[in-house]
């Protein structure tokens, strides 16, 4: 794989981690709900789209080859996304409490 398409793959898990940690933090209260069967289909919803999506991209991007720097990246994306996404769970728990 050559130096340009590690760049591209690197970017865009980057980015997909962010995208990840913003569809968690919007669904957070179905992931977490109380009802069993919310939850559990919820998170499977959750996963699988997510991973197939991940991979479209990767096949796109470089035939799906998968290197664990770009799993890494795609950590670090997550995590700084959910520093600036984190607000809106906050938020919508804030607005939970006010409201009882």
């Amino acid at each position: 794989m050559d130096l340009e398409t590690q760049i591209q793959s690197l970017i865009s898990s980057f980015v997909y981690g962010m995208y990840l940690s913003l569809i968690y933090n919007l669904s957070y209260k179905y992931l977490y709900s109380k009802n069993i069967i919310i939850k559990i289909l919820t998170n499977f919803i959750y996963m699988i789209v997510n991973v197939i999506t991940y991979f479209t991209i990767l096949k796109l991007i470089n035939e799906g080859i998968v290197h664990p720097y770009f799993l890494i990246s795609l950590l670090m994306g997550f995590l700084v996304g959910n520093k600036t996404t984190k607000k809106i769970r906050t938020k919508k728990v804030d607005k939970r409490k006010k409201s009882r």
